[in-house]
């Protein structure tokens, strides 16, 4: 069973200038303002506070950088975690906006570590249109050693029924909740399976 044994923060970036020098396989979390990033990113490393959460959607401005170190009992892995900011939400400029998009997107586009793109949705808000967007971006930009991997938040929340709709219309949905920590070994096992190409 994989596990992690260590997280720390790295560092934060505002642009891909300044981001943590190549090499590490990164996990790249990319979601709406408030569909918990910074929550799911904790309950995956079992290190609460790790990742830094607020109040106010669309605060998080920052590429943030995480090395988390991995184990399958046998073997250790290490890889980053990049908590990128949400889109929507965000009350500021619209000058400003654009110029966090642009450095989000040369960091998404240009980025040589990045494996695997975590697109992180609301489970109870399954079909937004900026979803479906993101979702249509990333599969635009994809390179063939990289992988999409459609994560739902907030499972909790969920009625059977609102589960059997998901699995319907998303049959590789994985859903989890960083309150009960329900699916998040098998979201941990999915992002260990796809960047290492290892079954854990």
């Amino acid at each position: 069973m994989i596990r992690v044994k260590d997280a720390s923060f790295i560092s934060s970036a505002s642009s891909l200038a300044n981001t943590t020098p190549e090499g590490l396989s990164e996990v790249a979390f990319i979601g709406r303002s408030n569909v918990g990033k910074s929550s799911i990113i904790n309950a995956l490393t079992n290190k609460k506070g790790l990742a830094k959460s607020s109040s106010t959607p669309g605060k998080t401005r920052l590429i943030n950088f995480f090395n988390v170190l991995l184990s399958d009992e046998e073997k250790d892995f290490t890889l980053q975690f990049v908590d990128l900011p949400g889109f929507g939400y965000a009350r500021v400029s619209h000058s400003m906006k654009e110029e966090w998009q642009k450095h989000l997107t040369q960091y998404i586009e240009r980025r040589i570590s990045i494996r695997v793109f975590v697109h992180l949705i609301d489970s109870r808000h399954p079909f937004l249109e900026s979803d479906k967007e993101v979702h249509a971006y990333l599969e635009g930009i994809v390179r063939p050693d990289q992988r999409i991997l459609r994560i739902f938040t907030k499972a909790d929340k969920l009625k059977q029924s609102d589960v059997s709709v998901i699995k319907k219309n998303y049959p590789d949905a994985i859903l989890v909740s960083s309150s009960s920590k329900k699916g998040i070994d098998r979201a941990l096992k999915a992002i260990f399976e796809t960047v290492f190409g290892v079954e854990s």
